[in-house]
């Protein structure tokens, strides 16, 4: 893939769609706004315009499987969104059970506030994204300078494609192996 190709392939991940502490209310919010909430922040990630970011579904799942404390009178607080929002971004590479063990041992650490883990995660993803993209130009420019394949490009569609699989994969099983160890280090 030429590097234009790929700068725009990146900008259309829209890296930057994030729910910030700004966006949320400081009033409690019912299913609806919280849904309505999570399509105005991710509906650019979406992989095709129909798809829901996130659904009644998906939240009443959540609660059930006590990844957040209870609702009150049916309305979501800034934690509910806080929480709601990790778990959105974790659930793209984690299983549901290793997001309840790693929220119940963070909760149970309560050295630092939701909100201030919360802030530290969303000024880290902004930083991640400007590393991403830089890797993955990177990544692509070797790709193009040791090409086997004379320029057809669903070869070196494919390679790029194989090896972005290959990272994304080695992230995720470190993922899952710090979360085990957090699980196995329980009291």
């Amino acid at each position: 893939m030429d590097n234009q190709q790929l700068r725009n392939r990146i900008q259309q991940l829209e890296l930057e769609n994030q729910i910030k502490m700004d966006d949320i209310p400081d009033i409690d919010l019912y299913m609806d706004q919280v849904t309505q909430l999570f399509e105005k922040a991710f509906s650019g990630s979406k992989r095709k315009p129909d798809d829901k970011v996130l659904t009644k579904t998906m939240i009443n799942n959540y609660a059930k499987g006590k990844l957040f404390p209870p609702i009150k009178n049916k309305r979501y607080s800034k934690e509910h969104i806080m929480l709601i929002s990790l778990i959105y971004q974790l659930k793209g590479t984690l299983s549901i059970s290793d997001i309840k063990s790693l929220l119940d041992k963070t909760q149970s650490a309560e050295k630092v506030s939701l909100e201030a883990l919360y802030n530290a995660y969303v000024a880290q993803t902004n930083s991640s994204s400007i590393s991403f993209t830089e890797n993955v130009q990177k990544l692509n420019n070797e790709l193009i300078e040791n090409s086997i394949s004379d320029g057809d490009e669903i070869i070196d569609n494919l390679l790029l494609v194989s090896v972005l699989v290959h990272m994304s994969n080695l992230y995720r099983r470190l993922a899952e192996q710090i979360v085990d160890d957090m699980a196995e280090n329980k009291e």
